[in-house]
């Protein structure tokens, strides 16, 4: 069996198992993820029906232009033995990734991995499907590094699920994912006795740890939800400030938010002209035998070359990507003129 890929991960589309026509539009989106869910978008009457509706869409479309994982529901639940072996023996050789929701811990991980063996096993399944895990919970968050750790072979990213988060820790909110006024801080009074108030980030804590651990064992951090689809600014920001902090992507709840968090997390053109400098400029020093050089004024030197090759390999993944996804939409066209 083959171990889990390293794949692009800027934009994960929420999918809920119950609305067949967005599963039938999912593939298309332009996401690369999308993710089929179980869970909180589904009422309990239709977990059944949604579990159907995701088989029949796994086995019946194509997904070739996007990497899919799964939400299953709660370990804490009687939905989601069901939702693993079903969905997985049904369909498993269409599914890249399973997501666990409220990771409390390395057991929560040990579980579903055993048992997605033991069906990969009886399936003669020729691809090992990875796991991802949400970081949504007070527990989760304490216990982030022996989740990250848990199981090396198929563990592929780390999400920060801030809606159930800010639940578990009682958190005063008031959107999912957004700004808060009051977390803030006033300065002192000036001479005119005026006071500015600074906001600041709530969830900057939450974010760094989980993408410190990722990092530090070799999983991808992605961000999650950001609740008002008809905020494109607040998206925005969101998704740079978790950019910046060493995030890989953003979910998408609506597909609006698909082309926003494509773009935030696709090097720009300026950071690509020089992260090719600098490739040319380390080969130059090399062959003077030199460890560092300066560029632009600034030093550069191994880490700078570790950075940039970081860098390509993952325009290389989107070129790719945005190849592939090429070819397809002109598959009818070539199909209708009998090229």
């Amino acid at each position: 069996m083959t171990p889990t890929d390293t794949r692009l991960h800027r934009s994960e589309l929420a999918v809920p198992g119950s609305n067949v026509r967005m599963l039938e539009k999912a593939p298309d989106l332009g996401a690369d993820i999308v993710m089929l869910d179980l869970e909180d978008a589904v009422a309990p009457a239709d977990k059944d029906q949604a579990r159907t509706n995701i088989i029949d869409a796994l086995r019946e479309q194509d997904w070739s232009r996007c990497s899919v994982s799964l939400r299953i529901n709660g370990l804490d639940t009687h939905y989601c033995y069901r939702d693993i072996v079903d969905v997985v023996e049904q369909a498993g050789e269409h599914i890249d990734t399973i997501v666990i929701p409220k990771a409390s811990g390395a057991g929560d991980v040990h579980l579903v991995a055993t048992l997605l063996t033991q069906i990969e096993d009886a399936r003669r399944l020729e691809r090992r499907i990875g796991l991802a895990v949400l970081i949504e919970t007070a527990i989760g968050m304490v216990k982030c590094e022996e989740i990250a750790t848990a199981c090396p072979q198929r563990m592929e990213a780390m999400i920060f699920g801030v809606a159930d988060y800010a639940a578990s820790i009682q958190s005063h909110t008031t959107s999912i994912g957004g700004a808060n006024p009051n977390y803030s801080m006033l300065t002192d009074p000036d001479e005119a006795s005026e006071r500015e108030s600074h906001w600041g980030d709530q969830w900057h804590y939450a974010l760094s740890r989980i993408a410190v651990v990722c990092r530090a064992y070799g999983l991808r951090p992605i961000d999650g939800p950001f609740g008002d689809f008809n905020d494109p600014a607040g998206y925005l920001s969101s998704a740079r400030r978790a950019a910046v902090l060493g995030y890989e992507g953003k979910w998408a709840i609506h597909p609006s938010q698909i082309e926003l968090a494509n773009d935030v997390f696709t090097p720009d053109a300026h950071l690509v002209e020089k992260t090719h400098r600098i490739i040319d400029a380390m080969k130059q020093a090399a062959a003077e035998g030199k460890g560092a050089v300066s560029l632009d004024g600034r030093l550069i030197d191994a880490a700078s070359i570790r950075m940039a090759e970081r860098l390509l390999a993952k325009l290389q993944q989107i070129d790719a990507r945005n190849a592939g996804a090429a070819d397809a939409a002109e598959a009818p066209r070539r199909a209708a003129a009998g090229d």
